[in-house]
């Protein structure tokens, strides 16, 4: 575990879930300690509040299909974080960049740094990794339990086990060869995995509840279309976001103290 400051590099690459708020690099802490992954402020993403979770990193936020994808970064960094969008893995046709972001991941998983994906991001990790991933014809979007795999339950995810988190997919991966899987759900059963420094989740930690109307407003078709009620998930990110919230710091810092050991 790193108490120093300045010292590692975190590059995080997202994908859209909506266009409605600005960009906001985490502020470095105060002091070393190691603040909650939702105790700062909103950023483009609801998932870029993720990278305040953790002292000790410098973070570059990349805007995947915006931003240039440097792949020499990608496979130096002390940490990569691969953030969630609408679109799927099989689209290189219709976003070419999914091309480039596809053999830069290969590369950084090819090098054994600490990588965390996210619903696409862990879909991204599992293609590189040999697994297929494919559409299922179904959406599982808002809060529900997570069932542990007897793996999962010797993770760093244990303390999700039975737990609510925020689903919002309907692709889903296979699990790679030669790596563990950790979770699953009743529609859903492959929710997470991990092999080496690698972790995979196809749900949402790092989403936070306090800022959950930009999930709404960004998604409102696909909510519409799909027959959700967005007063459902407001609601259960009321009553359940906050127990959730500290899980998830749990989880996450569990798992940078595994891979930075």
């Amino acid at each position: 575990m790193h108490d120093h400051f300045g010292a590692l590099n975190l590059l995080c690459y997202f994908w859209h879930r909506s266009n409605l708020s600005e960009e906001s690099a985490c502020p470095r802490p105060a002091r070393p300690a190691r603040p909650s992954p939702f105790a700062t402020s909103p950023s483009k993403t609801s998932g870029s509040s993720l990278l305040c979770w953790r002292s000790g990193y410098e973070t570059t936020l990349l805007d995947a299909g915006i931003d240039e994808l440097d792949a020499d970064a990608v496979a130096g960094a002390d940490l990569l974080i691969v953030l969630g969008g609408p679109i799927g893995v099989y689209d290189d046709d219709r976003y070419p960049f999914l091309r480039s972001s596809k053999a830069a991941v290969a590369a950084r998983l090819d090098s054994g740094g600490a990588t965390l994906g996210v619903c696409l991001g862990a879909q991204l990790l599992a293609e590189s990794l040999g697994a297929a991933v494919r559409p299922t014809g179904a959406v599982e979007i808002g809060f529900g339990p997570l069932t542990l795999t007897p793996e999962g339950r010797e993770s760093v995810l244990a303390p999700l086990d039975g737990e609510p988190v925020l689903h919002w997919h309907g692709d889903e991966f296979a699990i790679p060869a030669g790596a563990q899987s950790l979770a699953h759900t009743p529609g859903f059963p492959h929710q997470a995995f991990a092999v080496g420094r690698t972790l995979g989740l196809q749900f949402h930690l790092e989403a936070d509840h306090r800022t959950i109307e930009r999930w709404l407003i960004g998604h409102a078709h696909e909510l519409h279309h799909n027959g959700i009620d967005p007063r459902v998930i407001r609601e259960q990110a009321r009553a359940l976001g906050p127990r959730l919230e500290t899980l998830a710091t749990r989880v996450l810092t569990d798992w940078l103290d595994a891979v930075e050991a």
